[in-house]
């Protein structure tokens, strides 16, 4: 068998045209191809179905199990129609890109290419988002070969938590709060995203996301998105983390 193909070598980066984090083909053997394609599924979970149309993949969990910090309601509304608002709009994107090559007709490109990139990037961060939670005492912690990258780019994990947890709290407007891998530096980074696809970075892959759009929030917490950031540790699910971050960092 091959050696495994350099991480730098094997990193693709999606970019904001279509996701806000950018999708990044994982670490797989040489001439795996089964292999590899399930890992570069696997993350961004669930966002495409069998036949190879974007579909809203279900929650991990019942509705209510992350009620100590979403509530029931708010978790129903964002998922089954906030969430499948942006997969319905990414299909009708690239539908109508497909007409636009088809017909050689591109006078509306640059209104399709937003549409593209804002449903596409809400898509494929709400896919990560809902496995980045656990019900509250379940979702572990990170893993040591996590843990260990976490001291060397932040210092300890409680510098990350005020970090991510700041940047999240400051979004302007609209937006998320990202604990990403950076393919560049090989390091884990924090950045902010403006609606979904705004000050991102080519080649991160989100691991870690807090959607701080109103309507993940504000039926319980109003317009205090602080307190909803504050709270947000006790959901965060380590397991799954940990296991993205080991897909792209050897």
């Amino acid at each position: 068998m091959n050696e495994p193909t350099s991480r730098r070598e094997f990193l693709a980066v999606g970019g904001a045209a279509t996701v806000a984090g950018s999708l990044l083909l994982g670490t797989a053997h040489a001439g795996d191809e089964e292999h590899k394609k399930g890992r570069v599924r696997d993350l961004i979970p669930g966002a495409v179905g069998e036949d190879g149309k974007y579909t809203l993949p279900p929650l991990p969990y019942a509705y209510d199990a992350l009620s100590e910090v979403i509530d029931e309601q708010t978790m129903r509304l964002h998922h089954d129609k906030h969430h499948n608002g942006y997969v319905k709009g990414l299909n009708a994107a690239e539908e109508a890109l497909a007409k636009a090559r088809e017909t050689g007709d591109f006078g509306n490109i640059d209104h399709l290419s937003r549409k593209q990139a804002f449903h596409g990037a809400g898509h494929f961060l709400h896919c990560v988002f809902w496995n980045s939670m656990a019900a509250p005492g379940t979702g572990g912690a990170p893993s040591d070969q996590l843990a260990a990258a976490i001291k060397k780019d932040f210092g300890s994990h409680d510098a990350m938590v005020a970090h991510f947890s700041a940047a999240s709290k400051k979004v302007e407007g609209s937006g998320w709060g990202i604990l990403g891998f950076q393919a560049a530096g090989e390091k884990l980074v924090v950045l902010q995203a403006m609606n979904h696809q705004l000050l991102t970075q080519w080649g991160i892959v989100p691991l870690l996301c807090i959607d701080v759009w109103e309507h993940a929030y504000y039926l319980k917490y109003q317009n205090k998105r602080a307190a909803y950031v504050e709270a947000f540790p006790k959901i965060i699910n380590w397991t799954n983390v940990s296991n993205r971050y080991a897909m792209v960092a050897h």
